[in-house]
């Protein structure tokens, strides 16, 4: 068994190596580099005990409180040092998955849908209490709903009765071809996610630890949840927020938040990249669990959200204070993650009433700084005091951003005054999940209903047409091909879904690739025919079976 480092010499071994470190060192270095591994790998290679560098870690409770001295705050003019960053190494190439689209997948890519729609048509027509003239659905009716529910955010009317309305000012063409109006309710109405059965017998279980809250909308959740990580792998930053889905229906789950746009809704906690704003994982909150947790919420739900099992290790994870915790940081290190996150003053194990803190009468720019280990605490004044928490960036490293400010005179100038390392990268890459909300809410599915289930299942195809056009976005910059707007990507997936042209003709429904029928043995959908010859050749990304039959 290895012995641990107490704290005392984990941190004393730190500082002594940092001070004897050789100027040209990778650990000098103003960025982190790939070929750094975490700062435990040198503490334990000067003890002796290092493994090998690719085992996996798992969090060490005895060295997960932070190491608290009366040391004073330090300024931008003190030195501060690297921190060894660990070596990214994603599992799988970062971007989308191409290789694991199989034949059956490619169906599921071409539609741009993660969704379980076999177990859903089953589900909804075992449902017991149905609305309306009822005749089962199947796979093709469900994508002709969701291909009018996609239509609906793409064309707002005042009501749902609106769009079957005929020769009338409000009259559009599309909807009454696809489906009648009775129809659709029907399906709205009476769609069902889960096993009525099994839904039975786990509401039998409420009030009990065996009561699963979420039971109803488990097998898509779950499902689309797998379908967000096997496409596509996120690169190196991210960021964790949460989300708000609007909805008031009474379930002992929804959620009030008095500072967010949407007020009343389910709360989920989202983990998206940074860079294009794709959901990498999401939890969905229960409320307060009956079962006492040995951590807070917020760590746990990092910690749920951080799969090194699907991820890899090296990444960079953004926060905000309600998750940033520095025994969350300091176990996120001994899994080979990095963290940085504004922090509050009275969380356990960060700096407090400290010798040359900022105050109100310290100028514009003024930066303060602690190093505790491989954590670095930062406080900067800018209108107003901000404070960040990292393990992945020195203190300051000379960058300065433009603010205006008033001179003696009574004049506005602007000026560049000096922003530290962490606060810079923080606002780069914080903006993930607000990202991803954004594209969501300009094309949302989103309709007012009673039923709470039925609001996630329009949630959670937002997630998946979102991330579908993000997917598509990163193709084409690959390939160095101008990409579809969002709006004609949404007007695509309409045609394809409703089985459309965009002049509103009706299409043959899904054509066979007779390419891939003839040449591989293989049965491939298409919405493709050639005009010339009459034959549906598949024209995917990755597959261009129109070029390879004319050939």
């Amino acid at each position: 068994m290895r012995q641990l480092l107490n704290v005392d010499q984990a941190l004393k071994l730190f500082f002594e190596l940092e001070e004897n470190a050789e100027p040209d060192s990778e650990l000098e270095s103003d960025e982190c580099d790939d070929e750094v591994d975490d700062p435990l790998f040198f503490l334990e290679e000067k003890q002796g005990r290092r493994d090998t560098p690719t085992r996996s870690r798992s969090p060490l409770p005895q060295a997960a409180e932070p190491h608290l001295s009366s040391e004073p705050w330090k300024s931008e003019g003190d030195a501060d040092i690297t921190p060894g960053c660990s070596r990214f190494q994603p599992l799988r190439t970062p971007g989308v998955q191409i290789e694991t689209f199989s034949p059956k997948a490619q169906k599921i890519f071409s539609y741009c849908f993660l969704l379980l729609t076999h177990a859903i048509c089953a589900n909804t027509n075992k449902n017991l209490g149905k609305k309306y003239k009822w005749t089962d659905v199947e796979t093709e009716h469900l994508y002709q709903f969701f291909g009018l529910l996609i239509y609906m955010s793409l064309v707002s009317l005042p009501s749902l009765r609106d769009y079957w309305r005929q020769n009338h000012i409000l009259s559009v063409p599309l909807p009454s071809k696809v489906m009648t109006r009775d129809r659709f309710r029907s399906i709205f109405w009476n769609i069902y996610l889960s096993d009525p059965e099994e839904d039975l017998k786990n509401d039998a279980k409420k009030g009990t630890p065996g009561h699963d809250k979420l039971f109803r909308i488990r097998p898509l959740s779950d499902e689309t949840l797998s379908a967000c990580q096997a496409y596509y792998h996120p690169r190196r930053e991210s960021s964790v927020d949460e989300r708000m889905v609007a909805t008031k229906a009474k379930t002992g789950m929804t959620q009030y938040m008095k500072d967010k746009p949407t007020k009343w809704g389910m709360k989920m906690f989202i983990l998206a990249e940074s860079r294009s704003g794709y959901t990498i994982s999401f939890t969905i909150y229960t409320g307060k669990n009956q079962t006492a947790s040995e951590h807070e919420l917020a760590y746990d739900v990092v910690m749920n959200l951080i799969q090194p099992s699907c991820l890899g290790t090296g990444y960079h994870v953004y926060m905000d204070n309600f998750y940033t915790n520095p025994r969350l940081f300091l176990d996120l290190t001994s899994m080979r993650f990095g963290a940085c996150g504004t922090y509050r003053e009275n969380r356990k194990g960060c700096p407090k009433d400290r010798a040359n803190a900022l105050n109100r009468k310290c100028p514009r720019g003024s930066v303060r700084w602690i190093r505790e280990g491989p954590l670095v605490f930062v406080k900067w004044m800018d209108t107003r005091e901000v404070s960040v928490c990292s393990t992945i960036h020195p203190a300051f490293s000379g960058e300065t951003v433009k603010r205006k400010v008033k001179d003696k005179d009574g004049h506005w100038a602007t000026r560049e005054i000096p922003c530290p390392t962490p606060i810079m990268a923080y606002n780069k890459n914080m903006g993930g999940v607000d990202l991803s909300d954004q594209l969501i809410q300009y094309y949302s599915t989103h309709r007012k209903t009673a039923c709470w289930y039925r609001t996630m299942l329009l949630h959670f195809l937002d997630i998946a047409t979102t991330n579908a056009f993000i997917m598509h976005r990163e193709m084409c910059s690959a390939k160095q091909v101008q990409p579809m707007a969002q709006k004609d990507f949404m007007v695509e997936l309409v045609c394809q879904l409703c089985g459309m042209d965009k002049t509103g003709k009706a299409t043959k429904g899904r054509l066979k690739c007779k390419c891939c029928l003839q040449e591989n043995n293989r049965t491939s959908d298409t919405p493709w025919k050639c005009q010339a010859c009459g034959v549906p050749p598949g024209l995917v990304v990755d597959r261009n079976c129109f070029l390879e039959w004319h050939k």
